[in-house]
């Protein structure tokens, strides 16, 4: 009789096998997520800005720092799949997040802190800000590249655990929310950073619309896959990712407009990538458990 733990074997089978160079992309990124991301949320959580540039309010450093944070147990989780099936879900997201931050520096590089001034420590984090990110675009780009000319075995014909119906229409809304408020706050800073609940800037808001968009390309894509078995790592950062952004909005609530209609929409946004972590876990373990 088939165990729980067959489950992940069996869709392992077929498709294209994990490069090195993607899963070790995958652990660099989440060991920087866990340094910086923790940083970046923890002075928020005191009160204080800290980040490669300047910032009107505390929340928005740290939701970055939160996004890096939540991120993180997901993409460790990366080096156990066996194939690039199960995890793209969660590396095409990461290669919009570090494109994405990295573009959004550089266009914004006259308010950085390095360009305009600032503490000796603020100066240097951002300069070790451009080049991390830097470093890791091109890594991206050359690992992502090689992963995709990596041979593919026979496709398995039927998900192993496919979404059930009902899930669908809602994971639908939500990828489109995410994905819609992160292009316009990428694409339009100055016209969609009046809807942020809490003080922003064109930096901080096309900042925050590079994580909106990334989560957004997440949740569709897990959504496209229709298989829990290939949406294990991002169904481990989702969750994370919420409870992380709990912490930083619940810790600077007062900051924070909530009786505004964006501020509503926010609480429903973050409590959907909850209850869409949760669920598909619990969806996963009865899967296996009908397996056996």
């Amino acid at each position: 009789m088939a165990q729980a733990s067959d489950v992940p074997a069996r869709a392992a089978s077929g498709g294209r096998p994990l490069s090195a160079g993607a899963a070790m992309l995958a652990t660099a990124v989440a060991v920087t997520g866990l340094l910086v991301g923790g940083l970046l949320m923890a002075v928020s959580l005191t009160g204080h800005v800290f980040g490669a540039w300047p910032s009107p309010e505390s929340v928005n450093p740290g939701l970055v720092g939160a996004a890096m944070l939540g991120t993180a147990p997901g993409l460790f989780a990366v080096g156990r799949a066996q194939h690039w099936e199960e995890v793209r879900t969660l590396l095409h997201p990461l290669a919009v997040v570090l494109a994405g931050l990295f573009a959004v520096t550089l266009l914004n590089a006259g308010g950085l802190y390095v360009a305009e001034g600032g503490p000796v420590l603020s100066v240097l984090f951002s300069l070790g800000w451009i080049f991390v990110l830097g470093l890791l675009c091109v890594w991206a780009a050359i690992a992502l590249a090689l992963q995709h000319r990596v041979p593919a075995a026979q496709q398995r014909s039927t998900p192993v655990a496919p979404l059930p119906g009902w899930s669908k229409p809602p994971l639908a809304v939500l990828g489109s929310a995410w994905l819609g408020i992160g292009t316009g706050l990428l694409i339009r800073p100055g016209f969609w950073a009046a809807f942020v609940p809490w003080d922003t800037h064109r930096l901080d808001a096309q900042a925050l619309g590079v994580w909106a968009l990334a989560l957004g390309v997440g949740i569709l894509g897990a959504l496209a896959e229709d298989d829990l078995t290939r949406t294990r790592p991002a169904l481990l950062a989702l969750p994370c990712t919420a409870a992380t952004m709990t912490v930083v909005l619940s810790a600077r609530a007062a900051h924070v407009e909530w009786t505004s209609g964006p501020a509503l929409s926010l609480i429903c946004m973050v409590a959907g990538l909850l209850c869409a972590g949760a669920s598909g876990h619990v969806l996963l373990r009865r899967s296996a458990a009908t397996a056996g």
